[in-house]
């Protein structure tokens, strides 16, 4: 008989439900978030597997691929889809969405979610780190240009180098806003060098790869957006028109 699982899935326990072919339930249990014991369970209990749902979140892409290593029928779902179903249920909690969610495998009502690979996850890892610390640089550039400007001292247009010269020219004889601004120039200094180390990564990795350097041969793309897209689509195969592509990334309204 063919058995269907439903995992609802938290960052120590995961809820797991196995229901039948006629959604009656087979064998419930609680076991950690280790794609070892998850996959023991299902095994010892449910030997002719079907499907095996689990919805997107935060470690959803871990569990998919180590159970997916394991030659078991993983598939993971989308949240959204999922909550729309969940939400008829009368009583919320971690059994009770297990349940939900292998009764979603067994009827087959469910929208399948593709899940990139772990390299794409690596590259997106790097170029996010070093989105916030640009931001984080800006953060502090503006904060103190706003403490500046308060009392009258402009830094004005100034970039690399120039910006920290011109605040430590302002602040120059003035002790009070000395003591306020001197640490956020030092810390805009290790931030400065921590996105340099992460500029020459991200080079690097860009010229290792024969698909980014073709991309950055189109007009203003440079390794960052070059990067980001590779991550982004993944997969080039899943799509099946290019035009579909545009719409995946949000840029037709209508599709």
């Amino acid at each position: 008989m063919e058995h269907y699982v439903g995992l609802d899935v938290s960052l120590k326990l995961t809820a797991i439900c196995i229901v039948d072919r006629t959604g009656k339930i087979q064998r419930e249990g609680v076991v950690h978030s280790d794609p070892e014991a998850i996959a023991a369970f299902i095994k010892s209990n449910a030997p002719h597997v079907a499907r095996i749902g689990l919805e997107t979140g935060a470690t959803s892409t871990w569990l998919w691929t180590e159970l997916n290593k394991m030659r078991l029928p993983v598939i993971c779902i989308d949240a959204r889809h999922a909550k729309a179903a969940l939400k008829m249920q009368i009583n919320k909690s971690d059994r009770n969405d297990a349940v939900g969610i292998a009764r979603i495998m067994q009827c087959g009502w469910y929208k399948e979610v593709r899940v990139k690979d772990l390299d794409s996850h690596a590259v997106k890892a790097l170029l996010v780190s070093r989105a916030l610390l640009v931001k984080i640089k800006r953060d502090l550039e503006n904060q103190i240009r706003g403490l500046l400007k308060n009392l009258g001292l402009v830094i004005g247009p100034a970039k690399m180098n120039a910006f920290a010269s011109r605040a430590a020219e302002l602040i120059e004889n003035r002790p009070e806003l000395a003591v306020a601004v001197t640490p956020l120039l030092t810390a805009r200094v290790a931030i400065e060098e921590q996105i340099a180390d992460l500029d020459r990564k991200v080079m690097k990795l860009a010229r290792s790869n024969a698909q980014v350097r073709q991309f950055m041969t189109a007009p203003g793309i440079g390794p960052v957006t070059a990067l980001c897209f590779l991550a982004t689509i993944d997969d080039p195969t899943r799509f099946k028109r290019s035009r579909s592509v545009g719409a995946y990334v949000g840029l037709t309204t209508r599709r």
